[in-house]
């Protein structure tokens, strides 16, 4: 009986190790890890500080009739081969200026001649989109599609870079489907560095003052852009970090905090960062501290 039994599941898993092979129309098995005819690619694209990557699988046209033929026009497809394409955003975007909360999507999209939908899935574990339910819809967008430059394998690029965002394209055949996705750097950034700060980078006196110079830089929350000077001071006390403090006192108009947080600077500045110093300034095509004062003693040491 023991034995009987033993056979009999012996069968069984041998008729779906079949059944499993069976499933793919270019004889490709589901058991095994083999090559494909359509093969995995993968490509992610940074804006800021977030991280945006499509994994996918390539068919390629092989001078068949793609749009409207193998891809039929008016019917989800998945945007790629095999199993869901999908998409990853490490921060909350914009998609053609809708939001979409951070994490991973099944991407799939439903062409037609003159215009396509982009549908972000909160199902991203499917094969295909052959078990697409629009219930599970993260989000729809509407975009236009354009002639493109042959592409014999579906490919997905990102162009149109900008600081706070990029335009993600679908290129295949003759066809290319665009669509923009935008992040508020600034958002992100600041929140990012709230965290970091409460890590191990916060005993470091280069992490406070990194943080309090891309604020500056950006001419955006400078209050914070001190609070993190003055948190870089508390734990080395430094030219770097003075210096910082100042300019950050200079561009919140208060002069006077500024020409002393300078002239500190100054008393702890080796010959070499006075002089770099002094070159920066006249880089900048100005001789001048934020007072005469604060200028003469920098003058009085180079």
């Amino acid at each position: 009986m023991h034995r009987f039994r033993l056979f009999v599941l012996l069968c069984s898993v041998l008729s779906m190790a079949s059944l499993g092979h069976a499933q793919t129309a270019t004889g490709e098995t589901l058991m095994l890890n083999l090559p494909r005819q359509s093969q995995h690619a993968q490509i992610t694209q940074r804006i800021g500080i977030t991280d945006i990557t499509i994994n996918y699988h390539r068919p390629l046209a092989n001078g068949r009739q793609i749009w409207g033929k193998v891809v039929p026009y008016g019917q989800v497809w998945r945007a790629g081969a095999n199993e869901n394409t999908t998409i990853t955003f490490s921060d909350p975007v914009l998609i053609e200026g809708k939001p979409l909360d951070k994490g991973t999507y099944g991407l799939h999209m439903i062409p037609n001649a003159d215009e396509w939908t982009i549908i972000f899935s909160k199902n991203s574990t499917s094969w295909g989109s052959f078990t697409y339910d629009p219930a599970e819809d993260a989000l729809r967008v509407t975009v236009k599609p354009k002639p493109a430059d042959m592409h014999n394998a579906l490919t997905y690029d990102f162009d149109q870079l900008q600081p706070d965002s990029a335009v993600v394209e679908l290129e295949w055949e003759k066809v290319a489907a665009p669509f923009k996705v935008s992040v508020d750097v600034h958002e992100v950034v600041q929140a990012s560095l709230k965290k970091q700060l409460r890590n191990l980078a916060q005993y470091t006196w280069m992490s406070g003052d990194d943080a309090a110079n891309y604020l500056l830089t950006e001419k955006i929350a400078l209050d914070q852009a001190l609070a993190y000077a003055n948190t870089s001071i508390q734990n080395e006390d430094r030219f770097e970090n003075e210096l910082t403090k100042s300019k950050v006192l200079a561009a919140l108009n208060r002069k006077d905090e500024a020409a002393a947080a300078q002239k500190k600077a100054l008393d702890l500045a080796n010959p070499l960062q006075i002089h770099l110093y002094a070159r920066q300034l006249q880089a900048e095509k100005r001789s001048e501290g934020p007072n005469p004062a604060a200028r003469l003693d920098l003058r009085a040491r180079i």
